[in-house]
């Protein structure tokens, strides 16, 4: 099967700028072309420490639409974000649809990207699901804390970490009502609290998720937060999962109990101080570990995957890893589920 492709034309002055200086976020004129039709688009570098890589990735604004063009460049496998959205639905919780593509830059070719659809109001629309909010968490301050990370000062302001998207001031005065209304209560009075403002539901599923898989970076940054229209609960949804399945951010393998059973940030913790969320928290891991998170139902669509892309991977001329690194990539999942369960089970066992 053929995998879609997608090209972009840079005027070469428009290039020049870009490179300049490249962690300007300001977006550049483009065209792109698209199942055959071209169109006016906006371009612009994204990315953290990746900006920094031979193959950039991109983020594209076209037809009003956001989509981000991953180079994966840590991953050796391509398909750890693919999967781990792929994998959050499967226990309830909304994630961005994603499409693995060829891109080409002014007729060169770029290689293999991952296209991630972005989360903005045609994410929500797609998904008949009415906010009234939504907000990034772009770095390690929005970890739901009153005080500044490895530090005793207090923050400046309690939506420090966060990238403000929509929803006028009054949404930004409820996200920190919340933070510091939560921090003040205990016991029943915290109980009541949350489940009135938060969807506990969602939250422990999208913990579930973030534990699973072993996302060292999804706890504190690296999600969205938005509040429902219909209820309005404040609800969560996963971003980043490039460091996952037994590799961190930058490729590296790490052990499968880097990630603690109980999740960070001082939301989470609170939660689990109370016995109904923790039961309720547990019976959600359970459930995951009884179904979608087994190797019978992940090693197949893994395979399936890295199948797919294997003779893009072998031909792509800007990948960090080599494609034998790639096809030992399914035997890298297998230990990390393998060995996940086990200390997910251990801990479950031991928790009261």
């Amino acid at each position: 099967m053929s995998l879609p492709v997608r090209t972009l034309r840079i005027s070469d002055s428009t290039i020049e700028t870009m490179e300049d200086n490249i962690w300007n976020d300001r977006y550049s004129s483009a065209w792109m072309k698209t199942n055959g039709r071209t169109s006016a688009v906006s371009v612009r570098y994204r990315g953290g420490h990746t900006r920094e890589y031979p193959k950039r990735s991109y983020e594209v604004v076209r037809e009003g639409q956001t989509f981000h063009y991953n180079a994966e460049y840590d991953d050796p496998s391509m398909i750890r974000n693919s999967l781990s959205f792929a994998f959050f639905p499967m226990i309830g919780v909304p994630a961005p649809r994603t499409k693995h593509v060829l891109l080409y830059l002014n007729d060169e070719l770029l290689g293999l990207y991952l296209e991630i659809e972005g989360v903005e109001k045609s994410f929500f629309r797609r998904r008949k699901i009415g906010a009234s909010s939504l907000f990034y968490a772009v770095n390690n301050k929005a970890d739901f804390n009153r005080y500044l990370p490895d530090s005793n000062k207090l923050k400046s302001s309690l939506l420090a970490g966060y990238e403000h998207r929509f929803g006028g001031r009054q949404e930004k005065l409820k996200l920190t009502s919340f933070i510091s209304g939560f921090h003040r209560r205990q016991g029943k009075e915290l109980r009541e609290f949350l489940n009135a403002k938060l969807d506990v539901d969602n939250y422990l599923r999208w913990l579930t998720g973030a534990v699973l898989t072993g996302n060292y970076d999804g706890f504190e940054q690296n999600y969205a937060l938005y509040r429902n229209r219909k209820n309005g609960k404040l609800r969560i949804i996963p971003w980043d999962y490039e460091g996952t399945w037994g590799r961190n951010c930058y490729g590296k393998i790490v052990d499968s109990d880097l990630v603690s059973v109980g999740g960070y940030n001082s939301l989470t913790r609170k939660m689990l101080e109370l016995r109904q969320f923790r039961a309720q928290y547990k019976s959600i891991l359970r459930s995951a570990l009884n179904g979608p998170f087994t190797e019978k139902k992940l090693m197949p669509l893994i395979e399936k995957k890295i199948a797919a892309l294997a003779p893009y991977i072998r031909d792509d001329p800007n990948r960090r890893w080599s494609y034998h690194e790639f096809l030992g990539e399914p035997e890298v999942f297998r230990k990390y589920i393998r060995e996940r369960r086990s200390i997910v089970k251990t801990e479950l066992e031991g928790r009261k």
